[in-house]
């Protein structure tokens, strides 16, 4: 308070000198005492609110974040479009059948923008701060792949020729270093204008310790400093989230969450929710106004008929045209497994598809041929079963490939839940009885949670991740999905035992800063205190 005071009196006097510097040119037109009164009022409240907005200016950095990350992205963009530009007048406006005059060159660089920003979008490229530097540029070099092959065709189909590969092989390298730069530069720059957020966990009836230890590995943006139980007196839970720039709430009971989260409404403070199956679900509700008051609709039925129709023949299209697109790698993976131990290429396997159908999976195999002699067992990253040919089908999923026949017969759907089997969704269902909740969809050949989690994801989280995709299905989510796969399987990720291992160094490094700062305020707090 000592330090603002002294300001807003300084803004006070040099307000009210200019005011009634403009108001009363004379000192004939001098203001009276109330008048005097009334104008230092109406500084004050000005000289306040300015002071209030710059605190919600400081505090919300969220809004500067988005400012920063959107111009980076315009400049990125804005790059591609310059080389693409570059290369089609000096390369392809002049040399094709006939010439485009000056708007259609336009829309040829337009149309290269528009595919930028929509493969951008679809494997997160342009998330400056949210993905690590490799994620983004596995994103991005996909990005910049996909949207020149297509350019490349759509300049041939205007030809009505092939034209020349060079000028476009040429582009991607040069995208490609304009990428590496940028990266580097806006990473730099970004981690220095916003350091970790020092967070503060808020655990109830299970441990945070899983959570905390997934979100510890970014410590380039989260910085855990402390853990409070939801048991602790609302006093000591309030200190604490007063201390930090954000809380983690983690297996918190219903009232005190909805209590912890309207509080952090009402103070501006980031709350991070590891949200239950009951919010997942309402989060595809639909919205009724039929009435003056607010009411959703769970309808919790799966995916209307209409849905499933065009769910169903985009599924016989991809099936077809894949499986014409893919039969020379299909057949050279034959080839490899039964070089490797001249076993059988195929195995098929009972699973469980919509609504609790059996059905047979078909798979290239990709362990040893009696692999479940000892009955049936979960595939492990480091499993002995698993033949040499067999980790890299798996690695990169390709032994998931002959699932098409399974799509050509109805049983499977391209994109929807991992199909499991009866005997370990029994073993689920019997500490989740949530488990078949998955059945709503066909199960699919990839889906939300094979592209999002790990190898080694837990079944509840990967549950979460199946109920996220049924709620909020649209044909624009599963194209994602698609092209998340590609990513997936080029550029598979490590495990969480992999994570843990590579992140041990890290974790400690952040401990110690954590420990450094509780220090430093229980050093302000006696300071205070004396």
């Amino acid at each position: 308070m000592n330090r603002v005071c002294p300001a807003v009196c300084v803004m006070i006097q040099f307000a009210s000198k200019t005011a009634f510097g403009l108001a009363f040119g004379n000192e004939a037109d001098a203001p009276s005492a109330g008048q005097k009164i009334l104008w230092k009022v109406s500084c004050l409240h000005t000289a306040c609110q300015m002071l209030y907005d710059s605190k919600m200016m400081k505090n919300n950095r969220d809004q500067f974040k988005r400012i920063f990350s959107f111009f980076n992205a315009v400049l990125l963009v804005s790059l591609y479009a310059i080389g693409f530009a570059w290369v089609w007048y000096r390369s392809y406006s002049d040399a094709i059948l006939l010439p485009f005059y000056r708007r259609g060159n336009w829309v040829m660089i337009l149309i290269y923008v528009i595919l930028v920003l929509l493969f951008s979008k679809a494997f997160g490229g342009l998330k400056i701060g949210y993905l690590k530097r490799t994620d983004m540029f596995y994103s991005q070099t996909l990005s910049i792949f996909c949207v020149n092959v297509l350019t490349y065709l759509q300049i041939s189909v205007v030809n009505r020729d092939f034209s020349a590969t060079l000028p476009m092989m040429l582009l991607t390298v040069a995208d490609l270093i304009v990428l590496l730069l940028w990266i580097f530069l806006t990473n730099k720059v970004y981690f220095r204008l916003y350091p970790p957020r020092k967070l503060v966990v808020i655990y109830g009836d299970r441990t945070a310790a899983e959570l905390v230890l997934k979100m510890s590995r970014r410590v380039d943006k989260y910085m855990i400093c402390e853990s409070v139980s939801a048991e602790a007196s609302p006093e000591e839970i309030r200190k604490a989230m007063e201390r930090y720039e954000g809380i983690i709430l983690c297996e918190v009971s219903g009232k005190k969450r909805n209590d912890l989260i309207k509080y952090c409404f009402a103070k501006n403070i980031r709350a991070y929710v590891a949200p239950k199956l009951s919010d997942i679900i309402l989060r595809g509700a639909e919205e009724i106004r039929l009435f003056d008051t607010p009411l959703l609709l769970c309808r919790n039925y799966g995916l209307t008929f209409e849905q499933k129709l065009g769910k169903r023949l985009f599924d016989l299209a991809f099936a077809v045209v894949f499986l014409v697109v893919l039969s020379p790698i299909m057949l050279a993976v034959a080839i490899a497994i039964k070089l490797d131990d001249g076993g059988p290429v195929l195995f098929r396997q009972k699973r469980l598809t919509e609504r609790g159908r059996e059905f047979y999976v078909y798979k290239f195999r990709s362990m040893v041929v009696d692999a479940e002699k000892n009955g049936p067992q979960l595939a492990r990253e480091d499993d002995k079963r698993i033949t040499r040919v067999g980790r890299i089908l798996r690695k990169c999923r390709l032994d998931e490939l002959p699932q098409l026949f399974n799509i050509l017969k109805g049983d499977m759907s391209v994109v929807g839940p991992r199909p499991e089997r009866p005997e370990l969704a029994q073993e689920y269902e019997k500490n989740m009885p949530e488990f078949e909740f998955r059945l709503h969809v066909k199960a699919g050949l990839t889906g939300y949670a094979q592209v999002t989690g790990l190898y080694d994801t837990q079944p509840y989280d990967k549950l979460k991740m199946d109920l996220m995709y049924i709620e909020n299905y649209s044909i624009f989510l599963d194209l994602r999905i698609i092209l998340m796969t590609l990513k997936t399987a080029l550029f598979p990720g490590e495990s969480n035992e992999e994570a843990n291992a590579h992140d041990a160094q890290e974790l400690a490094a952040q401990e110690e800063l954590a420990r450094q700062d509780h220090i430093q305020h229980q050093e302000t707090e006696h300071n205070k205190g004396d």
